[in-house]
Order: C-alpha cells, then sequence, then structure tokens
C-alpha cells in the first residue's frame, strides 16, 4: 500500500512525533487537534531515558537543551517554608549519564511540532466524531461534517482520547483512577522565586509546589487526594478554583498567595491522576498511542518521553511492513505491551508516595529523600525506575 494515508488525532507530543517518522517512512501524515492552536500551559515534566535517545534521533537535543531547565534542588518545606528534607538533582544527571532535563510539557509539544510543521497536514479546532471501518481502511466523519478516508486512523489524543471513545467504548471501561486530581497555572511577578528549585509543601493527602519559570513568570502545581465518588461538579474552572480554596484555604505556607494568583489566571490544568489499561490499543485500521492506550499517569513523569518511544516503534514497524499495516500494527502492540505494563505498575507505587496521605507517610517520604544525599542509596532506589528496559529496534529510514 504505497503512500499510506495515516489520520493522527491529537497535536500534542505523540501525535506530531508520530507524524515525523511517518514522514521518515514515506508515509502520508494528517494530524487533526480540536483546539484551535498548539496549547500552552500545563506543567513542567522530567525528561529522560528512551524518549531523550528518541530526541536524539530527531536532533532535537540542543533545542531541549536551550528550551529546558537544570534543576538543581527538590527542596521540601513546612508551614514556614524552612527546608525539611529533599536532595540535589545531580542525582539523576549521574544515574542518567547527563541524559536529563525538565521542560514545560507544552514547549516540548512545540518543539516537536515544528519539526513536521509545514511538511503534512494539520487542522486545528476539529476532531472525530465517527469512524467507519471497512477491507480497506476507515472513513472518517468529523465533527464540522467533513468526511475523508485514510487507510489508518490514530488516537494520539491523550487521557481523554476521542478515537478510543469511538473505537473501543466510554472512558470508564479502561480508566483506573489513582486517587488524586491535579492543578497546575502560571502567574506572573510571583514571588518569592528560588531558580532551578523545585519547592514543595506537604499535607497528608495535599502537596503545593512551585518552580520559577523564564520571564518572571512561575509555575505552581496543587494535588490532593479525593474520592471520586462524591463532591462537587468540577467541569468548569469556576467550580475546579472554588473547590482548591476549599482544599488549600486554611494549608499554610504560601497557598493564600498561591490561591490569590489561581484567581487571576486564565488558563488552569485541572484533570484526574489516571491510568489507562487496555488489553490491546488496536482495532482493526485503528490504533491508540502514547496516554490515549497506556496512559502511566501524570505524576509518573515519564509519559510523554513513552509517547515518543511508541510513536517511534509505531512508524518504523508501520515502515518495515507498508503493504501490510494490521500486521505492522500486531507487532508494535506486541513489542511494547510488556514495557508500558511494567512502567505502569512503577508508576501506580510512585504516586502513593508523591502525596501521601498520613503524617508517617510524609515523615517516612522525607526521610527517604534526606538519604538520597548518599549516592549508594540513590542508585539503590532509583536505579531501576530511571532505567527503560527495552532495547529500540533499528528501522531503516528515508532521507532526513
Amino acid at each position: 500500500m504505497a503512500n499510506t494515508s495515516v489520520l493522527i488525532s491529537g497535536i500534542g507530543i505523540a501525535g506530531p512525533t508520530l507524524a515525523y517518522w511517518l514522514l521518515r517512512a514515506g508515509l502520508s501524515p494528517t494530524l487533526v487537534e480540536r483546539a484551535p492552536q498548539l496549547r500552552r500551559g500545563g506543567y513542567v515534566i522530567d525528561f529522560w531515558g528512551l524518549g531523550f535517545d528518541i530526541a536524539e534521533r530527531m536532533r532535537l537535543v540542543p533545542e531541549l537543551r536551550s528550551e529546558g531547565y537544570d534543576i538543581q534542588e527538590l527542596r521540601l518545606v513546612n508551614a514556614k517554608g524552612r527546608r525539611v528534607a529533599g536532595f540535589g538533582v545531580d542525582v539523576f544527571r549521574k544515574l542518567t549519564h547527563g541524559r536529563y532535563v525538565s521542560i514545560a510539557r507544552s514547549e516540548l509539544a512545540s518543539l516537536i511540532y515544528r519539526k513536521v510543521e509545514g511538511r503534512c497536514e494539520a487542522i486545528f479546532g476539529d476532531s472525530i466524531a465517527r469512524i467507519d471501518q471497512s477491507g480497506d481502511g476507515a472513513t472518517v466523519t468529523f465533527e464540522r461534517g467533513d468526511q475523508r478516508s485514510f487507510d489508518l486512523v490514530i488516537g494520539a489524543d491523550g487521557l481523554h482520547s476521542r478515537v478510543r471513545e469511538v473505537a473501543f467504548g466510554r472512558q470508564n471501561r479502561f480508566e483506573m483512577y489513582l486517587g488524586y486530581k491535579v492543578a497546575a497555572f502560571e502567574v506572573e511577578g510571583y514571588r518569592p522565586r528560588d531558580e532551578l528549585a523545585y519547592v514543595s509543601y506537604s499535607l497528608p493527602g495535599r502537596q503545593a509546589a512551585r518552580f520559577a519559570l523564564r520571564g518572571d513568570r512561575t509555575l505552581i502545581l496543587m494535588i490532593f487526594a479525593s474520592d471520586r465518588s462524591s463532591g462537587p461538579d468540577l467541569r468548569e474552572a469556576r467550580s475546579q478554583k472554588a473547590f482548591l480554596h476549599h482544599v488549600f484555604g486554611k494549608a499554610g505556607w504560601e497557598c493564600p498567595q498561591m490561591l490569590a494568583a489561581l484567581d487571576r489566571c486564565e488558563d488552569l490544568y485541572f484533570d484526574d491522576v489516571s491510568q489507562i489499561k487496555m488489553t490491546s490499543w488496536t482495532s482493526g485500521h485503528i490504533a491508540l498511542l502514547g496516554d490515549a492506550g497506556f496512559c502511566p499517569s501524570l505524576l509518573a513523569g515519564q509519559g510523554s518521553a513513552l509517547a515518543m518511544v511508541a510513536a517511534y516503534v509505531l512508524a518504523g514497524e508501520l515502515a518495515r511492513s507498508p503493504d501490510r499495516p494490521l500486521v505492522a500494527l500486531e507487532r508494535y502492540e506486541k513489542l511494547l505491551q510488556p514495557f508500558m505494563d511494567g512502567k505502569q505498575k512503577a508508576a501506580e507505587r510512585f504516586s502513593r508516595s508523591f502525596a501521601p496521605r498520613t503524617r508517617l507517610g510524609l515523615y517516612f517520604r522525607n526521610q527517604m529523600t534526606k538519604a538520597f544525599a548518599l549516592p549508594i542509596v540513590a542508585r539503590f532506589a532509583l536505579g531501576r525506575s530511571l532505567l527503560d528496559r527495552l532495547e529500540l529496534p533499528e528501522y531503516r529510514w528515508m532521507g532526513g
């Protein structure tokens, strides 16, 4: 099937990465994104492992270094702002041999998109309403009413994937809620500032943190335990802000001024901390990629890198078998599913230590971070989580 046409839903990280490698394979990707433009804001991610290898192969590392941050310290503070625990982040750089950077997720997405911008069709402000499969491919009906045919449809549209809903079923069939909600927003002129330090304050089941960004901006992150079965409707920004006031209003430290900054912000990221668990990511001519198929959770810290790895493998398998795309999808799933299952299990364990629900849990977490100052402890505690036990396949690509 020469010049295979592939519709990719989602212009975040997974989608444009896949488009880049599909172009390298000589295929024809089309990107579609519900938002009217590239999304901004969100949160800062730590980027390492095999995702770093993919970025290197895409010649993105100089931009990653330029736009990213070399965080120096994770600082855990008490209600008076005094340091009670934490560690220097150089331990991560040593364990990853310097292949580690922190970067705004939206900035990483923008860097990747620039690699394909103008080289393939990109549709903003539209989404998939329906997919009808046949023996030759899939006919897609868009929300705006257009109808087009593609050889393959790939859902790279995140935790709340529209493609997954249309092709596999409602989200509640596959979502495993990890018991936390997260909010992130940026504010200008926030004080105090601590350059290159992630400063975090915790109470049982609650964490508020800040990180100084360039341009006198500060990222504020709030995480809290929440029973999903009860509580107010949190679909609107106004109710989300009100609930954050309810949870953090009397928490102490800088929470009052963080909430005052929240009231001024117009771009709030607010979501559940969940995983997506599926026995299969493919259905005929449809496949899922990244968080849409195997979200490890926001707290895992590696979702973006894993999405880039999966995009590389999916495109490579299609390059290997351009005339047998369904065989390529089967190989993509078989190669990656055990690896992603392991990452999800590790992320589930990590989420429980990120914002412990008890004072005893907080105490043990703090003591553990102090112990990371000892290299042997850091290697033992972090080494396995930083190591990606997967050998990237080598594929034959066309010109750069």
